[in-house]
């Protein structure tokens, strides 16, 4: 199982990035999709999720109507896009994949991505 994110770097306050996680080696149209982020000294925090067929999608509040989260399961990879970056945005963002499949929970992160916002 592999999760691999990409796009990260730096980036000026108001500006954009696109965060892609491609994912490897297992079913990945049936696990619900997420981006968390880790915050220097701070804990790990969901920042958006979607739904194994992408018909749901959910944020934090510090990110909605900045961020959005996409998936294409014909590529095995899911999106997020960051927009009106804000300095506070830096961090480590992470690709998660869960799944229930009855009494056993599938969860698989990836190896994280930085992503600096600053002038």
């Amino acid at each position: 199982v592999q999760l691999v994110e990409s796009g990260g770097g730096l980036v000026q306050p108001g500006g954009s990035l696109r965060l892609s996680c491609a994912a490897s080696g297992f079913t990945f149209s049936t696990y619900d999709m997420s981006w968390y982020r880790q915050p220097p000294g701070k804990e790990r925090e969901l920042v958006a999720v979607i739904s194994s067929a992408g018909g749901s999608t959910n944020y934090a509040d510090s990110v909605k109507g900045r961020f959005t989260i996409s998936r294409d399961n014909a590529k095995n990879t899911v999106y997020l896009q960051m927009n009106s970056l804000k300095p506070e945005d830096t961090a480590v963002y992470y690709c998660n994949a869960r799944t229930v499949v009855g009494p056993w929970k599938y969860v698989y992160w990836g190896q994280g991505t930085q992503v600096t916002v600053s002038s």
